[in-house]
């Protein structure tokens, strides 16, 4: 079994990327109220800030700051998961290894971690994570997008009404894309 190595400050602020076992799935857009209800089903039971959060067919991208005593993204991760999939039907192919896990077929096993290190930092993952629909060639503009948190951040004047209608907005690009 491989260790992985995690970030684990207390109070920190984390990009977190987590993706449906099949790729090409919909899955998460097929059952959006299923995934808002497992959303707040953890956010009832782990304390935790949203910052941002996107959806999409296949993967979630969500940037949250924990409180000041703890670094356990991997629950608040582990309930997202677990919240949704005692939703679905079980209809997956469900492999020996993870049955004897007791795990489902619908998720990958991990997760992507970043700690969010300052402002520059913290002001590219909220780009990436609103600007991912138009990436991904799903909407050419990101307020297209319904299932995403740029809209209440427009609202709440951290996104300038247009945001990633220019050109200059198209470029947001952070090495390890999913």
């Amino acid at each position: 079994m491989r260790n992985y190595i995690r970030d684990k400050t207390q109070g920190g602020c984390y990009f977190l990327t987590f993706n449906l076992l099949d790729r090409k799935s919909s899955l998460l857009l097929t059952h959006i109220d299923k995934f808002r209800d497992a959303y707040a089903k953890t956010i009832q039971h782990h304390q935790f800030k949203l910052d941002a959060m996107v959806v999409l067919p296949d993967h979630v991208h969500i940037m949250i700051t924990l409180p000041p005593n703890s670094d356990d993204y991997a629950t608040i991760i582990a309930s997202l998961k677990s919240q949704f999939s005692k939703q679905i039907n079980k209809t997956e192919l469900i492999t020996a290894s993870r049955q004897a896990k007791r795990e489902r077929g619908i998720w990958q096993r991990r997760f992507w971690e970043h700690r969010i290190r300052d402002d520059a930092d913290y002001r590219q993952h909220m780009d990436y994570i609103h600007h991912n629909p138009v990436k991904h060639g799903y909407v050419t503009n990101p307020q297209n997008w319904q299932y995403s948190t740029l809209h209440k951040l427009i609202k709440k004047g951290v996104y300038p009404a247009d945001w990633g209608t220019d050109e200059n907005d198209k470029n947001i690009n952070i090495r390890y894309d999913v």
